[in-house]
């Protein structure tokens, strides 16, 4: 494979490893093929198959995780493993939702019922894999300064995430700093979006059980009056929240479903509550499990109702390094010039890439995907989302050049 290099701006850096047009067709293939067969978390069998006969076909040795599917693949490590400064890792996550590809008029739109890639997997495991490839061919014209670790990981969007299951398979060994992207509608593609500190939510789920002895709704006074305490914790355990934390943390408690009663003249026995806890702060999301419980018990034990809540853990902030930010910055003005990097606001979304973040550090780049011009914002996790695959090149060659650069003194490090 030929890499090709571009003029560079007066007083910017010019890298090796621009994407050549015919490895840009064939990641927009192979992107479309992912969108197309898109698979759950920890099913991605067909995904992580597909990833690995094209590493292979490059002359790598990427190695299947543990868990049956994503995997690792090592350029530039040698047989005696990483070296002592450690390894510069790469990660994408490559599952799907459980919800339907509504883009009728796409070519590419996904075959599998009720399966889409709606939050853009497709399009980060194309932009990871083809940077491997990029750094390969660098690697044998000995311009690779430190080796690299791509990581395709599984079920990112299962709680609490497959991040967790590549770690424990060796996804972070010998690993000194992890880079990644995530697909943003809302910028421009051509452009990313950085960050320094959090950059997403922590994100926990909530099942709550309410039970009492029911009755007829004429003698309320003589029941636990189910659907009335499902109701006030529904509305007074979140604004007890609101009392009791610090209101910059952004704790957020927030109800997806209540179901109660069968009949309208019959006081249930039973009533269930779902939601999700969301927290911007990561000290206050590590108090946030205590805080909710005591305040949904609270509310309950007001009404007589017996509560059993079940707080599901799922991930904390993802809290970008300063140094790791900088080096993406870099990287991307060396390569489209001071206009691609703009700012970005901090989510209530949640990402497991935060787990590798507790261990590494590292950042996460939110990887512009509208086309330019284009006023219809999509948004994620929804059945009609598409990006532009301009994106891919500009993922792929942000990352190689951050490869590249990461040995050298940037602005504003000690």
């Amino acid at each position: 494979m030929s890499l090709e290099s571009e003029a560079a701006a007066p007083g910017e850096a010019t890298l090796p490893g621009t994407l050549p047009e015919a490895l840009h067709a064939e990641l927009v293939a192979f992107r479309r093929d992912l969108h197309m067969h898109p698979e759950l978390g920890n099913q991605e069998f067909r995904t992580t198959a597909a990833i690995k006969e094209r590493l292979e076909r490059a002359g790598l040795r990427p190695r299947v995780l543990p868990v049956g599917t994503g995997l690792l693949c090592d350029i530039g490590v040698g047989p005696g493993g990483p070296p002592a400064e450690g390894v510069l890792a790469l990660r994408a996550d490559i599952d799907a939702l459980p919800i339907p590809d509504t883009k009728n008029d796409c070519a590419y739109r996904s075959t599998v019922p009720d399966r889409a890639h709606a939050c853009g997997h497709d399009v980060h495991t194309t932009v990871v894999l083809g940077a491997g490839l990029v750094l390969a061919a660098l690697h044998e014209r000995g311009l690779l300064p430190h080796p690299v670790r791509l990581v395709f990981q599984p079920a990112e969007e299962v709680l609490p995430g497959g991040a967790k299951d590549a770690i424990e398979g060796g996804a972070l060994d010998g690993v000194r700093r992890i880079l990644a992207v995530h697909c943003d509608p809302r910028v421009d593609a051509g452009r990313i979006g950085l960050r320094v500190g959090p950059i997403t939510s922590a994100c926990d789920r909530l099942e709550i059980a309410l039970d009492g002895p029911g009755g007829h709704t004429a003698r309320p006074h003589l029941t636990t009056d189910l659907v009335t305490a499902a109701a006030r914790v529904a509305t007074d355990a979140p604004a007890l929240l609101a009392r009791r934390v610090d209101s910059r943390s952004g704790l957020s408690l927030t109800w997806g479903r209540i179901e109660s009663g069968h009949a309208p003249n019959v006081i249930p026995q039973h009533a269930e509550l779902s939601g999700t806890v969301r927290c911007l702060n990561l000290d206050t999301w590590r108090q946030a499990p205590d805080l909710v419980v005591a305040a949904i018990d609270e509310v309950a034990n007001l009404y007589r109702a017996k509560s059993e809540i079940t707080y599901v853990r799922g991930v904390p902030p993802v809290v970008n390094e300063v140094t790791s930010v900088e080096l993406l910055q870099t990287a991307m003005i060396a390569r489209r010039g001071t206009d691609s990097v703009e700012a970005t606001e901090q989510s209530l979304g949640g990402e497991d890439f935060s787990w590798y973040l507790e261990r590494v550090p590292g950042a996460m780049a939110r990887l512009g995907v509208r086309p330019p011009g284009e006023r219809a914002v999509r948004d994620l996790h929804q059945g009609d989302f598409d990006v532009d695959e301009y994106a891919i090149a500009v993922g792929v060659e942000m990352f190689t050049a951050a490869a590249l650069l990461d040995d050298a003194p940037l602005a504003g490090t000690h």
